[in-house]
C-alpha cells in the first residue's frame, strides 16, 4: 500500500464511509475479500460479452456489503467494455405497476447508463452517437444513405416488442444530427429514456406509435441490450439494489407482479434469449427465503432458485443464480481497517495516525462490544473507525488508548421489518401499496 491517493478521491471515500454508504470512487483502495464471488461474476460478465445473458441474486444481511459488491462488479463490467445501468427500487420505482412506477425505473436506469469513459451516468447520448457515427462511416464506404444502414443494423430488433419504433427513433436522431435539429435530437433521447407518458405526444414529436409503458419495461431493456452491442459495446449489465422494497409491499398482487418480471428475467437468462443482457439484483435473506412474501412464495421462482443441497458444512456453490455474500473473516476486517488508515493518510505511511497495535486493539474492542457481527456486517465498525481517525487528526493531544477504551461501538440495527410493513393510509398509491421511500438498506 505505497501508492499515493488523490485528495479528491480520499475525501470522497472518507465522507461516504462516515455516512455509512458506499463510495462512488476509489473502491479499489478499500476492497478486501470476496475474491471467489468476484471471480464468478467476472466469468458471468464474459458470458454476457460473448453474446450470452446472465442473472444473479446477491443475498446478504443489512450492512454486509451488497451495494459495495454491486459497485465492484459494475467497475469490472465497465473494464470489459460493457455498458452498465444501476438503480434502487423504491415506492416510485418498481418492476411491475399500473401507475408508471415501472416506467420510472426504466427512466432511472437509462439516465444512469455508464460506459468506461462516462462512468457517472448520462452515457445514453454518447452510446447513440457512437452508433450513428459508425453507421455514417459505413454508409460513406458503401455510398448509401446512412438511414438505410441504420435500418439494416437494427433489422433484428423489429421482431421484438417496440423494436420497429426503437429503430425509427434512432433514425430520427440521425436526421437531427444531419440537419442540426437539437429539438428532434432531444425528443429522440426523451423517448429512449422512457420520458414520454402518452403516445400522442411521442407521435407528434417523432412519428412513432408506441412509448415505454409499465408493461413493456423489460422488453425495452432487452432492446437496449442489443442496441449497445450494435453500438460497439460488449453488452448491458443492469444492477438493481434495494429489492427488499418488493418484499415490503403489502399488496400481494403488486408483489406477485414484480416476481413475474423477475421470473421473465431468470427464464430468459437460463434459455439464453436475452442477448448481451445481464441482471445483478441485491436483497436481504428474507426477500429470498420468506415462504409467505418472499421469492420463495412464488412456486416457479422457488424451484429455479433452489440452492445446491450439497453446499453444506462450509461448502459453497457460486455457479447458481443465488450468491450469498460470505462473512468477512477477522483477518479481512484487519486488512480493511489498514486500508482505511492508508486512505486517511492519502497513501503516505509517514502520516498514519495509528500504529498496527492500535488497529488490533480497536478490533478486539469491537469484538467484545459487538460480537461476531463486527465482521459479519462491518458497516458500523468501519464508520466508528473513520470517526476515530477524524478525532485523532483534529485533536493531536488525544490518546488512542483512552479513545478506544471509552468508545461504544454499536452494531447498526436492522430495520424492523414488521413495523415497516404496516399499512399507512396516507401513503398508498393506486395499487394500495405502502410508500417505502424512506426504507433503505
Amino acid at each position: 500500500m505505497s501508492s499515493r491517493i488523490r485528495a479528491r478521491d480520499r475525501d470522497a471515500i472518507l465522507q461516504a464511509l462516515r455516512a455509512g454508504v458506499v463510495p462512488r470512487v476509489g473502491l479499489e483502495h478499500i476492497q478486501v475479500a470476496r475474491a471467489n464471488e468476484l471471480g464468478e461474476l467476472l466469468r458471468e460478465i464474459d458470458r454476457i460479452a460473448d453474446g450470452g445473458s446472465g442473472f444473479r441474486l446477491v443475498i446478504g444481511e443489512y450492512g454486509s456489503g451488497k451495494t459495495f459488491f454491486l459497485n465492484l462488479v459494475r467497475a469490472m463490467a465497465l473494464n470489459r467494455q460493457l455498458v452498465t445501468a444501476h438503480a434502487d427500487l423504491s415506492a416510485d420505482r418498481r418492476f411491475h405497476s399500473t401507475s408508471g412506477q415501472a416506467r420510472a425505473l426504466y427512466s432511472e436506469l437509462m439516465s444512469a447508463l455508464a460506459t468506461k469513459t462516462i462512468q457517472d451516468g448520462g452515457a445514453l447520448q454518447g452510446i447513440v452517437e457512437r452508433f450513428v457515427m459508425s453507421a455514417i462511416a459505413d454508409a460513406e464506404k458503401r455510398t448509401v444513405d446512412p438511414e438505410e444502414v441504420i435500418r439494416e443494423r437494427l433489422a433484428d430488433l423489429s421482431e421484438m416488442v417496440g423494436g420497429f419504433d426503437f429503430a425509427s427513433v434512432i433514425a430520427a436522431y440521425w436526421r437531427a444530427h444531419r440537419d442540426g435539429d437539437a429539438d428532434l435530437a432531444a425528443s429522440a433521447l426523451r423517448w429512449l429514456r422512457g420520458e414520454y407518458s402518452t403516445r400522442t405526444e411521442a407521435r407528434e414529436a417523432l412519428g412513432v406509435r408506441t412509448v415505454v409503458v409499465d408493461q413493456t419495461f423489460y422488453d425495452h431493456l432487452k432492446l437496449m441490450g442489443r442496441f449497445c452491442r450494435q453500438a460497439g459495446y460488449a453488452g448491458l449489465l443492469v444492477c438493481i439494489d434495494e429489492l427488499a422494497s418488493i418484499y415490503m409491499l403489502q399488496n400481494a398482487q403488486a408483489r406477485n407482479g414484480s416476481y413475474e418480471q423477475i421470473l421473465r428475467m431468470l427464464n430468459d437468462s437460463i434459455q439464453g434469449t436475452a442477448v448481451g443482457l445481464g441482471f445483478l439484483l441485491a436483497g436481504i435473506p428474507e426477500f429470498l427465503q420468506d415462504p409467505r412474501r418472499g421469492l420463495s412464495s412464488h412456486e416457479a421462482l422457488r424451484s429455479r432458485l433452489a440452492e445446491n443441497a450439497f453446499a453444506v458444512n462450509g461448502l459453497v456453490d457460486l455457479s447458481g443464480p443465488v450468491i450469498r455474500l460470505q462473512n468477512l473473516a477477522p483477518e479481512d476486517v484487519f486488512v480493511l481497517v489498514q486500508k482505511i488508515r492508508h486512505v486517511y493518510a492519502a497513501g503516505d505511511p509517514e502520516k498514519y495516525l495509528l500504529p498496527d497495535e492500535a488497529l488490533r486493539a480497536f478490533m478486539e474492542h469491537c469484538s467484545k462490544r459487538v460480537g461476531e457481527a463486527y465482521f459479519r456486517t462491518p458497516r458500523s465498525t468501519i464508520k466508528a473507525f473513520v470517526d476515530l481517525l477524524a478525532i485523532l487528526d483534529q485533536n493531536k493531544e488525544a490518546d488512542w488508548h483512552q479513545l478506544i477504551a471509552g468508545t461504544s461501538v454499536i452494531e447498526d440495527p436492522a430495520p424492523d421489518i414488521a413495523s415497516l410493513s404496516q399499512p399507512d393510509p396516507d401513503s398508498r398509491d393506486s395499487n394500495g401499496d405502502e410508500d417505502l421511500a424512506n426504507f433503505r438498506l
